[in-house]
């Protein structure tokens, strides 16, 4: 019986999934998709929710995902730079994407200390601030972590007028609270699997600052949007609730 051999990265099946995999699999290309539907639409702005990806990797990424019609790519007037935004394609995908979080958050491995990227916590956290309980004006939320890697060991919140920035660089403006804590334990509370308001009442986590704002920096943070699902067996598993 005749066989053929298949170009590298396909599986030689005509099986739906196969063909779905085939596209989705590669290295990255399921994150952009998600930051496209997380509505990134700038090539700096799904780069910043991508922080480890190289830029030449990323425009490799967003070619393919438009050849496969997934995304589309224009340039409005008077810009130099190209926008992307999904097509109808892409966002069938959205509750699939969002399931297959939830799915990694109930039974995806423990996170290991590469997995702690500062940035993209920075990134992910600029999207979950609760405009509706911030203060009127501008709110300047420093962040300083320790057992992060030494060029990256804290970043800057800057919200104002509904609208969150974040910054890996000094933006020179004046913190209004400061928070502190190891990188890990904030990362675990950020994800839901310790409580955030048990570590900050156990000192773990240490906000400074005016008592008020101080005081309401838990609300107005909405945590990971797939905090509340339940957690793999494991060494995560056990810190839920816990503050050792």
């Amino acid at each position: 019986m005749a066989t053929t051999n298949s170009e590298p990265g396909r599986y030689g099946q005509y099986c739906p999934l196969a063909l779905a995999a085939q596209l989705l699999c590669e290295r990255w290309t399921l994150l952009v998709v998600s930051r496209l539907l997380d509505g990134c639409r700038s090539f700096n702005e799904i780069h910043r929710g991508l922080p480890r990806t190289s830029p030449s990797l990323l425009t490799k990424r967003l070619r393919e995902l438009e050849h496969a019609g997934l995304l589309k790519r224009y340039r409005p007037s008077g810009n130099k730079h190209y926008r992307y935004k999904p097509t109808p394609a892409a966002l069938e995908l959205n509750p699939i994407v969002d399931g297959l979080a939830a799915w990694g958050q109930r039974w995806g491995r423990d996170m290991v200390l590469d997995d702690l990227d500062p940035a993209f916590l920075a990134w992910s956290m600029s999207y979950r601030l609760d405009a509706s309980r911030m203060p009127a004006g501008r709110t300047v939320i420093g962040f300083e972590f320790s057992g992060a890697p030494a060029e990256l060991s804290g970043f800057w919140l800057v919200h104002e007028g509904g609208d969150t920035q974040m910054c890996l660089k000094d933006p020179g403006l004046e913190p209004d609270l400061v928070v502190q804590s190891d990188l890990r334990r904030f990362v675990e509370a950020w994800r839901g699997i310790r409580s955030l308001h048990d570590e900050i009442a156990d000192g773990k986590l240490q906000v400074f600052g005016p008592r008020q704002l101080a005081h309401a920096f838990p609300d107005w943070l909405q945590l990971s949007a797939f905090a509340g699902e339940r957690q793999r067996p494991g060494r995560e598993h056990h810190l839920q609730g816990e503050s050792d």
